[in-house]
């Protein structure tokens, strides 16, 4: 007896939120789980060390630091997809406001990686024009959005798929590093839905003239780890 199997066309809204889920799922292979963002510097010094205290950090990141950039360099992105001057300006501008080698390599890595695995898969027509046009890495956060925009996927969902994908990575580095029990890592998550929101609200409604960061003690944290004596992670 033959069996007929009915695939049903996913909409609009649902094939943007598989793309995304895959995007920035643990499973894609950007390589995420090897950086901490400098939490495993502040494990080892004592300002991360329990659930509370992560959750402030990471929180902190979101709103006040490289999290809180990212976020307005993706949505700066996800607008300029189509424009390969444009893109090739933002690139220049992520990778100089990295604050520390290590944070050049988080961002840059990651970037490249998800460039090629997604050019390679699920395609992008600005990410191929904007490797033709720049020979450096894309950061994370203009690869995503070059992605998103070229796939039709809105910058609202985009920015908080990013968000919780960034606190979530920082926030498994933590369980690992402090440690934690993955009961306190989720409390850690819900605890940072505020910032999650907030940081992808602030992108949304601001242009490049938004970018700062005031957690210059993160910079230092990165800084620090690139002299650590024993390291699980890259950044």
């Amino acid at each position: 007896m033959a069996t007929t199997i009915m695939v049903m066309a996913m909409t609009t809204d649902s094939a943007a939120l598989y793309r995304l889920m895959a995007w920035l799922s643990p499973a894609y292979p950007v390589g995420a789980f090897c950086y901490s963002h400098g939490i495993e510097w502040l494990a080892e010094s004592g300002a991360v060390r329990d659930a509370a205290t992560l959750a402030q950090w990471v929180g902190d990141i979101l709103i006040l630091g490289g999290g809180r950039n990212d976020a307005i360099l993706l949505a700066e992105s996800w607008r300029a997809a189509g424009d390969p001057e444009r893109l090739r300006t933002l690139a220049e501008l992520a990778a100089a406001l990295a604050g520390s080698a290590e944070r050049a390599l988080e961002t840059e890595a990651q970037g490249q990686a998800f460039c090629e695995v997604t050019r390679r898969t699920w395609g992008s027509a600005s990410l191929d024009r904007l490797a033709a046009a720049y020979p450096d890495p894309v950061c994370y956060p203009v690869a995503v959005g070059i992605a998103a925009a070229d796939h039709g996927i809105a910058l609202a969902p985009t920015l908080r798929a990013y968000c919780h994908a960034f606190a979530a990575n920082l926030v498994s580095a933590g369980v690992r590093l402090v440690p934690l029990g993955h009961s306190d890592g989720q409390r850690t998550l819900i605890a940072l839905e505020a910032a999650v929101e907030e940081t992808a609200r602030a992108a949304e409604a601001c242009d490049l003239s938004g970018l700062s960061s005031t957690l210059v003690m993160a910079d230092i944290a990165a800084m620090r780890h690139e002299t650590q004596y024993t390291r699980l992670f890259r950044s």
